[in-house]
């Protein structure tokens, strides 16, 4: 899934600690007794395997490091949903889960071929075990906060909206929430074009769907990316893993002399 920068506040907070374990028991259809609303989040995600993610980032970064960046901004990710007001917390994974999955999600399989398969079953599968609204994301956004995964639930909770969107800067998106799904909202969609978002937007509108628009953010795939949601997230683990490889613009000054 391919904003500007979000300039608002970041989110740095520590991981819930509780843990769901064995089968998910779906709630009521309302908030749960702790205030949560009746919503899901799906993160899909690879596991960071050097040459499997980031490849954009190589030059200036190695594999190596690329992977590294990759698995700081999935840490800060789930960092987020992990704190977010929602019911249920999802892991659509392209491989196996490691160190930087806190405790209380789901972990499912990815299936499908291309992006916009692996999205719309997703979607299908998280909604199987439970009949709530779903919101999905990607890894590539760190600056993502629990008050932005909490805004694009609740319209779809409270029946205000029927789908939430978030457009990225470089013409994908970073958000896609729904209130019923059906795959066919997504399949077909071509990816990571420069008018990705443009299209999925248009699916939803042109599906009769009542469409929420959410602020845009920047989905880290450069390095110049990389360097700019840093700068937004200094006490983050992804601002933490950049600064102790360099900059990619000091990096490729160097190979030039």
């Amino acid at each position: 899934m391919t904003g500007p920068a979000v300039t608002g506040p970041a989110y740095f907070g520590k991981h819930r600690q509780e843990s769901r374990t064995g089968t998910f028991s779906p709630p009521g259809s309302g908030p749960d007794a702790d205030g949560a609303l009746a919503a899901q989040v799906i993160v899909i995600a690879k596991e960071p395997v050097p040459g499997r993610v980031k490849t954009r980032l190589t030059p200036p970064f190695t594999p190596a490091e690329a992977a590294a960046l990759a698995e700081a901004a999935l840490a800060d990710t789930l960092a987020a949903v992990a704190d977010a007001n929602l019911t249920r917390r999802v892991l659509a994974l392209d491989g196996a889960p490691g160190r930087w999955l806190p405790p209380g999600f789901d972990v499912i399989g990815q299936r499908g071929g291309g992006l916009d398969e692996r999205i719309a079953w997703a979607l299908a599968d998280a909604r199987a075990s439970w009949s709530a609204p779903v919101v999905l994301i990607g890894m590539d956004t760190p600056q993502v906060t629990p008050d932005l995964l909490a805004a694009a639930a609740e319209p779809l909770v409270s029946g205000d909206a029927d789908a939430t969107f978030g457009m990225a800067e470089d013409g994908g998106f970073w958000l896609l929430g729904l209130r019923e799904i059906d795959p066919a909202l997504v399949l077909g969609v071509p990816m990571s074009l420069p008018d990705t978002g443009a299209r999925q937007l248009r699916r939803l509108v042109e599906g009769g769907l009542r469409v929420l628009p959410l602020p845009a953010l920047t989905d880290v795939d450069t390095a110049d990316e990389a360097e700019r949601v840093a700068a937004i997230l200094p006490d983050s683990r992804f601002a933490a893993c950049l600064r102790a490889l360099g900059s990619g613009a000091t990096r490729q000054a160097a190979a030039i002399r």
